[in-house]
């Protein structure tokens, strides 16, 4: 698979409003499928498909603990994806928020 392709299946399941929550919700944390289920007026199979989409896109990963399953972000992955994609459209902006960024952290450390 090629990185256009790799990025052409993150930006499918980003496409989703559904997906996109989900991942918001896994900024904090791992989870398990009920308490991501949980927070949507959906179906568990629909919310297991949206999982699904996202697990196959690489943005989040699973693991097994007993008879539950537990998400994570996969927040390398996504960032590649997404900052790829960006520093090819407009990479004037990665070099300024790169530069802001570490303005800001040797201010911190200071």
């Amino acid at each position: 698979m090629t990185d256009a392709q790799d990025e052409a299946g993150a930006f499918r399941a980003l496409a989703d409003p559904t997906r996109r929550q989900i991942l918001e919700d896994l900024r904090g944390g791992e989870l398990a499928a009920g308490e991501i289920a949980a927070g949507f007026d959906i179906s568990a199979p629909s919310v297991s498909r949206h999982l699904g989409i996202l697990k196959g896109a690489g943005l989040i990963t699973e693991r097994r603990d007993g008879n539950r399953i537990l998400y994570t972000l996969a927040e390398e992955r996504l960032a590649l994806c997404i900052g790829r994609f960006l520093s090819t459209v407009c990479p004037e902006q990665i070099v300024l928020r790169h530069t802001t960024w570490r303005r800001g952290a040797q201010s911190e450390g200071s």
